[in-house]
């Protein structure tokens, strides 16, 4: 047999043991806690058709896309983000509904990163989205959702920095950029390469005082005093929009109690261009990437037929199960297993042993008498009764 056979593929992974089981145990408190804020459970295809994903949609790029064929020549992807998947399903089956719709999932996206970026190609996410509430009010749940899920969790020292699209688009807009130049710019800005998007705004022949005005967005981030000095450094009414906006949310997860975990970041930009204003991402130590990335985006279901605002979240949950791991995090026992030895003639009284154990909750397992399933230290000689 080929040894080959014994590996997975570049980028994934086999789970077991004890980590599966403190994965589980992750998942659970989050989805409890999301449920707690009145989210409902939806499922969507691990594939979907191209389109759904396609550059008008603003999502993942193409070439990062696992992308075959059915049989009719449909071109397929398997799903790299969920947002859209979300979006379209809301359209689809609630769209004369003009009541607010929150809805909550889990699942494994799908990622054809390089090699040398030494990232998962398969993660599983659970997220949630809040769909036709356009208020701040909207965005302060959502942020104190994710806090509280992390709190859920057992991490407690990480930092939700937030920022708002609008507020980049408007400095932009004033500098005269075209969007090839701002979606240039925007990828320079989100990774914090200050003299990448020097060379290009020269090249670009942009004016002062915005080449400095844009190139300081890069260094905007920490406290309310960021805000102050975002406000003051901005002149169109868009960008002011957004710290208007900004400075509310600020007062609202001050009455969620959670404003300790939050600081802003203008400089950040999300590689997903459906974000319409409000970004953020989550982030703690051990863990390279953000654990959690969200934002608002009140244009990406119009793409589907449905005229609706909305905001949410996706957590990586493979990421926080490795920072809780780094950071010491302790995960519940799953609870001892008792193995149940039995030969042909005592059978019956070790299956009725076997079903007791299982009524009240304990697990136990059937092991024929002599299989070698556990060291002879681990079976009580009475009973045939073993723990693990």
């Amino acid at each position: 047999m080929s040894q080959k056979l014994l590996h997975t593929p570049e980028g994934v992974r086999d789970i077991y043991g004890k980590e599966y089981a403190g994965k589980l145990h992750v998942e659970r408190q989050l989805r409890e806690c999301i449920r707690l804020y009145g989210y409902e459970d939806i499922q969507t295809p691990t594939f979907e058709f191209f389109d759904v994903f396609s550059r008008e949609i603003g999502t993942t790029p193409s070439k990062e896309l696992y992308k075959f064929f059915d049989k009719e020549g449909n071109t397929l992807v398997l799903r790299p983000d969920f947002t859209p998947s979300i979006a379209r399903c809301a359209a689809k089956y609630f769209s004369e509904e003009r009541l607010s719709l929150r809805f909550s999932y889990i699942g494994n996206t799908f990622t054809n990163t390089s090699n040398l970026q030494g990232k998962l190609k398969e993660v599983t996410q659970m997220g949630a989205e809040l769909i036709g509430d356009p208020s701040v009010e909207a965005d302060a749940e959502i942020i104190s959702l994710v806090i509280q899920s992390l709190l859920n969790t057992g991490l407690k020292r990480f930092q939700v920095a937030i920022g708002d699209v609008e507020y980049f688009k408007g400095l932009c807009e004033e500098a005269g950029l075209d969007e090839e130049t701002e979606l240039d710019l925007r990828a320079f800005i989100s990774g914090k390469n200050y003299f990448g998007a020097q060379d290009l705004l020269t090249e670009r022949k942009v004016a002062e005082p915005y080449q400095s005005r844009l190139l300081k967005v890069a260094d905007m981030f920490g406290g309310m005093d960021s805000l102050a000095g975002a406000r003051a450094m901005a002149d169109n009414a868009r960008s002011l929009g957004a710290i208007d906006r900004l400075e509310k949310l600020h007062f609202l997860l001050r009455q969620y109690g959670v404003e300790a975990y939050v600081s802003f970041d203008l400089g950040m930009l999300s590689k997903y261009r459906y974000y319409t204003g409000m970004i953020f991402k989550a982030y703690t130590y051990g863990v390279g990437d953000a654990v959690v990335k969200g934002g608002r985006y009140d244009r990406l279901l119009e793409q589907f037929g449905k005229d609706a605002p909305a905001v949410g979240f996706v957590m990586v949950v493979d990421s926080i199960l490795e920072a809780l791991s780094r950071q010491g995090v302790a995960m519940p026992d799953a609870g001892e297993i008792r193995r149940i030895s039995y030969s042909r003639e005592d059978f019956p009284e070790k299956l009725a042993e076997a079903q007791r154990l299982r009524s009240q909750g304990i697990a136990a397992a059937l092991v024929p008498a002599g299989s070698g399933c556990c060291a002879p230290e681990d079976c009580c000689q009475e009973g045939g009764i073993g723990h693990e």
